[in-house]
């Protein structure tokens, strides 16, 4: 690569680097601050435009005072940069600024053999923090040829706490809320339903913003990165998961219905669309690994303001809303796996919590619990789970609802959505 452009490009990004907002603090900041002192390389990864960038950015300020070097690696200048560049981007580094120790790479998995160079400068006692939207790209280079050496971070778009700091949301989430504060509370939860987490979508309610991010992963992510021939029927799916979340994902359906060649094609394509990070898939619990491999699995979108612009109708899902909402905070809090579970008598309960060995909750979702028939069904599906897996207490999320129910011995209690949220 042309040493002058890469060297303009390296001063102008750090400028523009230096000068970004650092935003409101994200609750995974902590996480890396935490790991900050081992060795280990931190691979940042999440969809485009949740704050990777500016996660990096609040890490760097706050403990490295930015005497680090900075390469942004989507820069559509670099498009040339190849692995045997690194020594050229090394030596620029070294010339501007001096020896440092610390690197920080922004969307690294687009140069193809990135993580030869990082393990030889690791060996070397370098320090690097990378970012990519790709699951698959980091977490199987870095385990390839990095095994044990590094720790790996997700960032999703804003949790509801992270969405009050943003809109400025004054209302004491500690305290003992009244009447006001929880209209107040309840009105910024149904916007938060409604318009998602990303940052840059939040800040100016255009959703020319999400059309535009949700092609830049349709195209870049998947289409180019995985030379997608069929792209018609690659987003006529996306379009499905988008507009059906918590569904079950029926691969012989889905492959007739988009008049794809084999159910492994669907696979494949729920495959690339997870590692994007626009879908997330969720397997049934079961104490056989071969039923659990056969059976179907649910599918979450990464974010709801998503899902209601490039979805078909939000207001029609609302209840499937409330389910994707408790699903991505489950995964924001990764000390247990999550599965969905299925009685004996085809019962479905929406979420199991394993953590190691042992089943530590059962929770349903339901918008509301008012009717008889569905209080009914969605309490019946909870206490027959409980007993199959010898549990004592379960959990109902709904929109605005609390109580507590107890049956058999058993102890269900029913929690608000926002004050689950806020916990």
């Amino acid at each position: 690569m042309d040493r002058a452009l890469l060297t303009e490009i390296i001063q102008e990004q750090y400028r523009e680097m230096q000068a970004l907002p650092l935003g409101i603090e994200r609750e995974r900041l902590q996480d890396i601050l935490d790991v900050l002192k081992l060795p280990h390389i931190i691979a940042i990864t999440g969809m485009r435009r949740s704050g990777k960038s500016t996660l990096m950015l609040q890490a760097l300020k706050l403990a490295f005072s930015e005497s680090v070097y900075y390469l942004d690696f989507e820069d559509e200048r670099l498009i040339t940069f190849n692995v045997d560049d690194f020594n050229l981007l090394n030596e620029i580094f070294i010339e501007l600024y001096g020896i440092r120790k610390t690197f920080f790479f922004d969307e690294i998995q687009v140069v193809s053999g990135w993580e030869s160079y990082i393990r030889r400068m690791y060996k070397s006692n370098n320090k690097f923090i990378i970012s990519g939207s790709s699951a698959e790209l980091l977490s199987s280079e870095l385990s390839t040829k990095l095994t044990g050496r590094h720790t790996t971070i997700e960032l999703l778009p804003f949790s509801f706490r992270e969405y009050l700091d943003f809109s400025e949301n004054n209302v004491d989430t500690k305290k003992p809320r009244l009447t006001i504060e929880r209209g107040l509370l309840k009105k910024a939860f149904n916007d938060y339903l409604e318009f998602g987490g990303i940052p840059e979508f939040l800040q100016y309610k255009n959703p020319v913003i999400l059309k535009g991010i949700y092609e830049n992963i349709i195209y870049k992510d998947v289409i180019v990165r995985y030379d997608i021939k069929d792209v018609k029927a690659l987003r006529e799916l996306s379009l499905w998961l988008l507009s059906n979340p918590g569904a079950l994902i029926s691969y012989s359906k889905l492959k007739n219905s988009l008049q794809l060649g084999s159910v492994n094609t669907v696979k494949n394509y729920i495959h690339y669309l997870e590692n994007a990070y626009l879908i997330f898939t969720m397997d049934k619990y079961s104490y056989s690994v071969a039923d659990q491999a056969l059976s179907q699995k649910k599918s979450y979108v990464v974010d709801t303001g998503l899902m209601s612009t490039i979805g078909f109708q939000f207001s029609k899902n609302s209840g499937k809303y409330l389910e994707n909402v408790v699903y991505l905070q489950l995964r924001r809090n990764n000390n247990f796996s999550i599965y969905y579970y299925k009685t004996k008598n085809n019962l479905e309960v929406d979420f199991c919590l394993r953590k190691g060995q042992k089943i530590i909750s059962l929770i349903q979702v339901a918008e509301h619990i008012n009717n008889k028939k569905t209080r009914d069904r969605e309490v019946r599906a909870l206490v027959t789970a409980m007993d199959e897996m010898n549990i004592k207490e379960g959990l109902i999320i709904t929109a605005d609802q609390a109580e507590k129910i107890e049956i058999d011995g058993k102890h269900i209690q029913v929690i608000s959505i926002v004050d689950w949220l806020l916990q």
